[in-house]
């Protein structure tokens, strides 16, 4: 199992979780301030290792009317500004190639979006600036038909890789997880990744935006780390019903600290026996 070092922590094999977590985009400096400390406080006070987490551009959202973020050179501003301060790792997805030198620069994980997870130039270019790169399965992919998109990432001379398993479509605007894809992801060799609140998502389910069922995310992070996974994704806000994306499939942050603790005795167990 290749292991990915970052500052003061070591990904993959049979080292602890990490959790990926913040809002879905960079909607004020105050607001992704605020979640980042919040979520650092309670990571910290659970030694559990922590990587922030914001969009500062989602190309990809449903509608041309849908909220975007505050674009490249703002949201790199906030999210340089929020990793000095609180000494955090930092990722964000990359949705075109005219910024993916300008984001290296500050991220110390850059995202490959499902959509775009076999354009091979866009994630030979990723991988070619040297940092640690997150790709996300694309929906309608097999788990096994990511060994393709890791090849592209070691042909470029990076092998700091993980992958973010988040579902998979099902019929009309709709996800179904299959557990079975954690481990068949893990023996692949990387560190494997579950996003709890995307896979809980229904993609355009409300016509102009997608809808969500967040309640869900808590049996499939439970599930998720029950088998081994090196990492967990989630999306939350302080209040999610007014969250401008990805709201009904967002977790409230206040909700974080019992489920991390349960997530946290989980893993504990079953990381002595699986490597």
């Amino acid at each position: 199992m290749k292991e990915i070092m970052m500052e003061d922590f070591v990904m993959g094999g049979k080292n602890p979780f990490v959790l990926i977590a913040g809002p879905c985009v960079i909607e004020t400096e105050e607001t992704t301030r605020e979640i980042a400390s919040y979520l650092k406080e309670i990571t910290d006070q659970l030694s559990i290792p922590f990587i922030f987490k914001a969009s500062y551009d989602k190309a990809n959202r449903t509608s041309l009317d849908s909220f975007r973020g505050p674009g490249l050179r703002k949201g790199l501003d906030v999210l340089k500004s929020i990793k000095d301060e609180l000494s955090l790792p930092i990722l964000s997805d990359v949705h075109r190639f005219e910024e993916i030198d300008e984001a290296a620069a500050v991220l110390d994980i850059i995202q490959i979006p499902a959509f775009l997870c076999r354009q091979t130039d866009f994630v030979t270019a990723v991988a070619a600036t040297g940092r640690a790169v997150n790709i996300k399965k694309g929906q309608f992919l097999a788990p096994w038909d990511m060994t393709n998109v890791v090849e592209k990432v070691l042909a470029a001379g990076n092998d700091r890789v993980m992958i973010t398993e988040r579902g998979a479509s099902f019929g009309y605007n709709n996800l179904v997880v299959d557990m079975c894809s954690l481990p068949i992801i893990r023996k692949m060799g990387f560190p494997v990744v579950f996003d709890a609140t995307h896979s809980v998502q229904l993609p355009v389910g409300e016509g102009t935006s997608s809808g969500g069922r967040r309640d869900m995310a808590l049996y499939l992070a439970r599930a998720a780390i029950a088998t081994g996974i090196d990492g967990l994704f989630m999306e939350v806000h302080p209040d999610p019903e007014c969250a401008l994306c990805d709201g009904p499939n967002s977790l409230n942050m206040r909700s974080l600290p019992d489920l991390l603790a349960v997530l946290k005795e989980i893993d504990g167990i079953v990381k002595k026996d699986i490597g």
